[in-house]
């Protein structure tokens, strides 16, 4: 008798986790370039073949975490209240999940979250597919959102321009907040300095950066 839909839907995800677990228990025992693909199988009981069905590259064994995230920008763009810009809505949006610790941020010190980060940030090619893959599908997202109306007259590069220093400013305040992590303060410790720096960064796209890098302060 064949299995029922919703049964072959769970044993996929008991699969995928079970894989995506004994990848990431074996990354942080010896680094992620020390093990191969092949050891992740062999300890998740699959075959290589099984492994790449769910996770077609080595790098996507850590990255998938970022997946349930993808589109998030644009989603707080797309819903936002008439009254707020999209930047001051991502803006609310980054200091509401730096509230709630949310890991995206890097304003959390749970030893787990902390140990993948560590992994994520320490391992240049992870780094790589992070910016290659997740940020460009996360700018090209935030751009098609930006042309809906009501977001203002824009031509496509200005879009993506805007969209790009949208993304970049989100990740750039979750790794320097993980840094922080890094160095040992606790998220509540940092609480305060991290809203100061997101406050920061979101109001130089929200005025302007000739109003923080003027005429005269710099060159010969």
């Amino acid at each position: 008798m064949d299995e029922l839909p919703g049964l072959r839907e769970r044993k996929k995800e008991r699969t995928r986790n079970l894989i995506a677990q004994e990848a990431l228990r074996l990354f942080r025992e010896k680094g992620f370039d020390e093990v191969s693909v092949v050891e992740v199988a062999a300890a998740a009981e699959v075959s290589k073949a099984t492994l790449f069905r769910y996770f077609p590259a080595k790098e996507d064994l850590v990255l998938h975490r970022f997946a349930d995230h993808l589109g998030e920008a644009a989603r707080v763009v797309r819903e936002r209240p008439p009254a707020l810009t999209p930047t001051a809505a991502l803006r609310a949006h980054f200091l509401d999940r730096l509230a709630a610790r949310d890991p995206i941020t890097g304003l959390n010190d749970h030893p787990d979250v902390l140990s993948f980060m560590d992994l994520l940030y320490g391992t240049p090619s992870l780094q790589t597919g992070l910016v290659q893959r997740y940020r460009s599908q996360e700018i090209d997202a935030l751009a098609e959102a930006l042309a809906l109306p009501g977001t203002g007259d824009s031509t496509p590069l200005t879009r993506r321009l805007a969209a790009t220093h949208l993304i970049v400013v989100q990740q750039e305040l979750g790794m320097e907040n993980w840094r922080t992590m890094a160095a040992g303060r606790t998220a509540d410790e940092a609480y305060d300095d991290a809203v100061a720096e997101a406050e920061r960064a979101y109001g130089q796209l929200m005025t302007g950066l000739d109003t923080v890098f003027p005429a005269g302060t710099g060159g010969g």
